[in-house]
């Protein structure tokens, strides 16, 4: 008996080498006309949010017209191109510092108004937060961005002063609804009018911030504030 033999396996060719489980990484292909694209340059040397802040010093110290662009790079550390790149104009890039001025005393004020508090401690408080602001600055006291710097650019631009208009409303705001409640807490008489008290409480955030650039001591624009409080708390 012939034993039948078994077909030897297929010959297997080997993969050519585009079959391969792992490819090549593709290469960028250069664009019309034959040239090469460049490679990418090393990532940005600075933090936004740093320069923001250190571009907003500035202006909050000497205002917009008196800052330079020169000024501006020596803050930040960016030359004209990476500021004009990452912000614009000098004009565009005051108004990012105003609205980062803006949501820093927004946060602040807003954990003051937040607490439980009767009326006069917490306009005490309100006041003194507002006092550790105005009395910053390495170079002395700078008071209010918004009464000080802002308030003179809206004559110039309407999307400052909208930002101006804007903030001075959401202050009077914010201090309507505190007095409303004081008076539904019986610390006000019934015929307070909130609004108005709202506003002598405005009035007066805007006296001491300017007091505050002329370098009036603590000690003086505290009693100043304590007056005023006594008037508002009597309602």
């Amino acid at each position: 008996m012939v034993q039948k033999r078994n077909p030897p396996p297929p010959r297997v060719r080997p993969k050519a080498k585009t079959e391969l489980s792992k490819p090549e990484p593709a290469r960028p292909q250069p664009p019309a006309g034959g040239v090469p694209t460049k490679r990418r340059g090393r990532p940005r040397a600075y933090e936004p949010d740093v320069a923001l802040s250190r571009a907003l010093d500035v202006f909050w110290k000497d205002g917009f017209a008196a800052t330079s662009l020169d000024d501006l790079s020596a803050a930040t550390g960016m030359n004209r191109p990476s500021l004009y790149g990452a912000f614009g104009d000098k004009r565009e890039l005051y108004k990012k510092t105003y609205e980062s001025y803006r949501n820093r005393a927004r946060a602040r004020m807003g954990e003051a108004f937040a607490a439980d508090m009767p009326l006069r401690p917490m306009l005490l408080r309100i006041y003194g937060i507002a006092l550790d602001m105005y009395l910053s600055g390495e170079g002395g006291p700078r008071g209010c961005f918004t009464v000080m710097t802002a308030t003179s650019e809206a004559v110039f631009d309407p999307d400052i002063r909208a930002l101006v208009v804007s903030g001075l409303g959401e202050m009077d705001r914010f201090f309507a609804r505190l007095f409303k409640i004081a008076q539904e807490r019986g610390e006000l008489s019934a015929s307070a009018d909130p609004q108005v008290l709202a506003n002598l409480a405005s009035a007066t955030i805007h006296t001491i911030a300017i007091r505050a650039r002329a370098q009036v001591p603590r000690a003086e624009l505290e009693a100043l504030v304590n007056g005023a409080v006594d008037v508002m708390a009597r309602g």
